[in-house]
């Protein structure tokens, strides 16, 4: 897929995402994602989507990504934290919530 064509499928699945469509956000990007793995924001906006979407385990994955991409992203860090919450995982969630803290970042997603 060209350029053009990559961001209008972009363009696309932030349409759904703002129309409050995050699954079909996320049908979407899934296949621009294994394209452009270090394409932060197609990443960041699929792991938004599986989040809004319960796919807790496909989020947490992409956020993992994201934190690949972008160590010093505080809200990755928040978003991933609140990820591992949803999923009972508080403990774990705790070290990205701190450093999220840490880094200027604000409590709430």
């Amino acid at each position: 897929m060209d350029w053009f064509g990559q961001y209008e499928t972009y363009e696309r699945a932030r349409m759904y995402f703002d129309l409050r469509d995050p699954a079909a956000a996320a049908r979407i990007l899934e296949p621009l994602a294994e394209e452009q793995p270090g394409n932060r924001a197609v990443v960041e906006l699929l792991a938004r989507s599986y989040f809004h979407s319960a796919q807790l385990g496909r989020a947490e994955q992409a956020f993992r990504r994201l934190l690949e991409l972008a160590p010093d992203d505080a809200w990755a860090h928040e978003a991933m934290a609140r990820t591992l919450e949803r999923q009972s995982r508080s403990a774990e969630a705790a070290p990205y919530r701190k450093l999220a803290l840490a880094m200027g970042g604000k409590t709430g997603f």
